[in-house]
């Protein structure tokens, strides 16, 4: 018998930083309602908008570089990313209708509501894959598509087009990276400059807080919907990007590479970052916001520490499991089968 192949080892560090960038996505969504009271929130909330997002989409970008569109990856796509964005849009609306009291508000699949925006971005960066790979120059082209999305207000919200457009340079730019690139970021000179390069930036935001519409980092309006002249969107694009490659930079200097408590939670990311969203959207609907003492800094604190833990536990396996037929539903039944496949197992059978 031929030996069985040796099962490939997930990476802590990869893990590791998917842990933490999801914990602080949650953190961003818990610090938005203190913005307004509190400057020392805007700054934190713009800074970390201005990364989270981004590391997180350079490292989905990174593992797909395999993708070829064949028969089996194109299957996990649509079992991984095209039917949870199905169930999730559909299990968002229902609860808008709920919790929101909006009983009439529509079901729509090209209208991606609240985080379901994710996963029509990485079904579609994924698909596109094969040809970022033959491109001589693939993160140029995609920079001058998000400047010309950026400056074009006709795109619409269908499937959520500018996000899609506007956040892909990060994704090719995952694509480009080799493992040597995340050594060079790792070594102890990296992380040592990255500390006064994060508070530089605190700096700056905690200076264009009151300043700056928050809204360029959501990256889902173009510069004239936001009320700013149209090249100021191909600037704000291009300076952006610089400034969220950079603290991505730092934020992967940051990340350890050994295997900690946590670094299991790395898989269950998608479903914290899912899940989270219900909890995140009910404080508003719900007026959680409404209490007083949760704008004071021990409230402040207590929303930071509620959500780290919040979306620590829904990453654990137990709520995986809970959730996998959403998240990873088997559906061997909606396929037809590889004849490839067929033909090995039958070869292997005769012998």
């Amino acid at each position: 018998m031929a030996p069985k192949p040796p099962v490939k080892r997930r990476d802590s560090f990869f893990d590791n930083a998917k842990y933490l960038a999801i914990v602080l996505v949650a953190m961003g969504h818990a610090w938005e309602p203190l913005r307004g009271d509190s400057r020392a929130a805007a700054a934190l909330y713009i800074t970390v908008y201005t990364f989270h997002m981004p590391a997180f989409i350079v490292i989905s970008g990174y593992f797909s570089r395999s993708f070829d569109a064949s028969p089996g990856r194109l299957k996990r796509l649509v079992t991984g990313i095209a039917v949870p964005y199905v169930i999730f849009e559909v299990a968002y609306t229902f609860f808008k209708r709920w919790a929101g009291d909006d009983p009439t508000y529509p079901i729509s699949l090209l209208d991606p509501w609240y985080l379901t925006w994710f996963l029509v971005a990485l079904f579609v960066w994924r698909l596109t894959t094969p040809l970022w790979k033959v491109v001589r120059r693939p993160l140029p082209i995609a920079l001058a598509i998000a400047v010309l999305a950026s400056v074009s207000p006709d795109i619409g919200d269908d499937l959520d087009l500018q996000r899609v457009l506007q956040f892909l340079p990060f994704f090719v730019l995952g694509l480009c990276l080799k493992p040597e690139h995340f050594q060079i970021v790792r070594r102890r000179e990296a992380r040592i400059l990255a500390l006064p390069v994060f508070a530089a930036a605190l700096l700056f935001a905690y200076w264009a807080a009151p300043r700056m519409n928050a809204a360029w980092f959501y990256r889902r309006d173009s510069a004239q919907e936001l009320a700013a002249p149209g090249w100021s969107g191909a600037v704000m694009t291009l300076g952006m990007f610089g400034c969220s490659a950079v603290l991505v930079a730092c934020f992967f200097a940051w990340v350890p590479g050994r295997r900690l408590w946590f670094t299991a939670l790395g898989a269950g990311t998608l479903y914290g970052y899912l899940l989270h969203g219900f909890i995140a959207k009910g404080s508003r609907f719900w007026d959680w916001y409404e209490l007083d003492w949760l704008h004071t800094p021990l409230g402040e604190i207590t929303v930071t520490l509620g959500a780290a833990t919040l979306i620590t536990v829904l990453c654990t396996p137990p709520v995986q499991r809970l959730f996998r037929f959403a998240m990873e539903p088997d559906m061997e039944w909606a396929f037809k089968k590889d004849a490839q496949a067929v033909a090995r197992g039958r070869g292997a059978h005769r012998r």
